[in-house]
């Protein structure tokens, strides 16, 4: 058990979550989503058992690997593991281009959502793993109420918004 001064106190506010390593049943599958539809770029492969992948140039945002679930299936419903991944886009208009993207492949969304603190597109990889793609509205715009309080709630997202910010219209 912990104990001391400090158990309860907030770590760095400059933590920041690196990266996500995710079991899949097939690497190829897996790369022609997360490379092809979504654009990440392969940074390095490791035959049918890994592969990492990144935006802009870093090591790794995302591993994939083979090591305990080549062929494998998902979990079933109704058991603990990763609920989501959330892909952090910089601006608007990148997550209006996530969106074509996905559009142009014919991939479900499960969902889209304003936050009020975000607007966010979900979907199931490959392997059925949740996928969030996402942009954070700037600080200063976040919902609150008369005592400063943040206060996110949970809105449909206007598509048609979204991919007018792109140039692109939904079908």
């Amino acid at each position: 058990m912990l104990t001391g001064n400090n158990v309860n106190a907030p770590i760095n506010g400059g933590v920041r979550i690196g990266h996500v390593h995710l079991k899949v049943a097939n690497i190829d599958r897996s790369l022609a989503f997360y490379c092809g539809i979504l654009g990440f770029n392969l940074v390095q492969r490791m035959g049918r058992s890994a592969a990492f992948i990144s935006a802009g140039g870093y090591h790794h945002h995302i591993g994939l690997n083979t090591w305990e679930s080549e062929g494998g299936s998902p979990p079933p419903m109704g058991t603990t593991g990763l609920y989501h991944l959330a892909i952090l886009y910089p601006d608007r208009t990148s997550l209006a281009d996530a969106l074509r993207r996905l559009m142009e492949a014919n991939w479900q969304l499960d969902g889209a959502s304003d936050h009020g603190v975000s607007e966010a597109l979900y979907l199931r990889d490959p392997d059925d793993n949740g996928v969030e793609l996402y942009r954070d509205r700037p600080k200063e715009e976040w919902p609150v109420d008369s005592n400063g309080e943040l206060k996110m709630y949970t809105k449909p997202l206007n598509l048609q918004s979204l991919l007018a910010e792109h140039g692109s219209e939904a079908s």
